[in-house]
């Protein structure tokens, strides 16, 4: 689709339902993802989250999946070492992922190629890891600094090198998500990441509106629909096909 020229979507799911809801409206891609710590359990990041969650509710979304393309994320602390990276890894994709998202740059380069290796696609995330908000002090855009835009760039291609099959970039400057998804040729997932990536990813509960917070990249797809749940997750995958989603008021410059 990448090399079509033609945009993908991908959207988080928790379970069953909502898996078979999101697959027969067209989204091609699922993502199990640790935000479920925040929007499911109700904490105020997503470090809490667990390995038995992640298992859990892959294996939910998995049995009621209708064809979408699953990633399972890596929770915190779930990848520090090669055998606690590989066994995680393992224990995600038996539980139904077909590909595995860590966070982070440079630094996971060794665990990237780790896991291709061994016949395990990986999705790296990249700009804003709300599982370093402690460190990089708030959900803030990443990358707005010309030197940290360069190192982005340079780790985007590192990565890519060392075998990851995806890229996603959260919350970046447009200018700077057009770069990188033109730099590589694995495809490029957004979120708060300008219209120019391969894909768009959205909370489910954001694109509901039913989110606590509404980031300035959220777009209620509910409000306007004539046919519920189901119209608003075929209005999102319309949306960013039609590249009506995101608009100029969803991204960062």
């Amino acid at each position: 689709m990448k090399q079509r020229g033609e945009k993908f979507t991908c959207l988080t799911a928790y379970d069953a339902c909502f898996a078979q809801l999101i697959a027969e409206a067209g989204v091609e891609v699922t993502l199990i993802g640790d935000s479920l710590g925040m929007v499911l359990q109700g904490h105020d990041s997503t470090l809490p989250v667990t390995m038995d969650d992640m298992v859990y509710h892959i294996s939910s979304v998995k049995r009621g999946n209708r064809g979408a393309f699953l990633i399972g994320d890596m929770p915190f602390m779930s990848y520090a070492s090669e055998t606690q990276t590989l066994e995680n890894a393992a224990t995600l994709m038996r539980a139904g992922a077909q590909m595995i998202k860590l966070e982070g740059g440079a630094w996971i380069a060794n665990s990237t190629r780790l896991l291709a290796e061994r016949g395990i696609p990986v999705c790296a995330h990249m700009g804003l890891t709300p599982q370093s908000i402690n460190r990089i002090g708030g959900y803030h855009v990443q990358g707005r600094d010309p030197r940290q835009a360069e190192s982005m760039l340079a780790e985007a291609k590192l990565l890519e090198e060392s075998g990851a099959s995806m890229l996603l970039l959260e919350c970046v400057p447009q200018t700077l998500a057009r770069t990188i998804s033109e730099a590589v040729t694995i495809p490029v997932i957004g979120i708060g990441a300008g219209p120019d990536t391969d894909a768009q990813v959205m909370v489910l509960h954001d694109l509901l509106g039913i989110s606590p917070i509404t980031p300035k990249f959220v777009k209620n797809f509910l409000k306007g629909s004539d046919d519920g749940i189901p119209g608003a997750l075929r209005a999102y995958v319309a949306d960013v096909k039609a590249k009506r989603f995101p608009a100029p008021e969803h991204c960062f410059n």
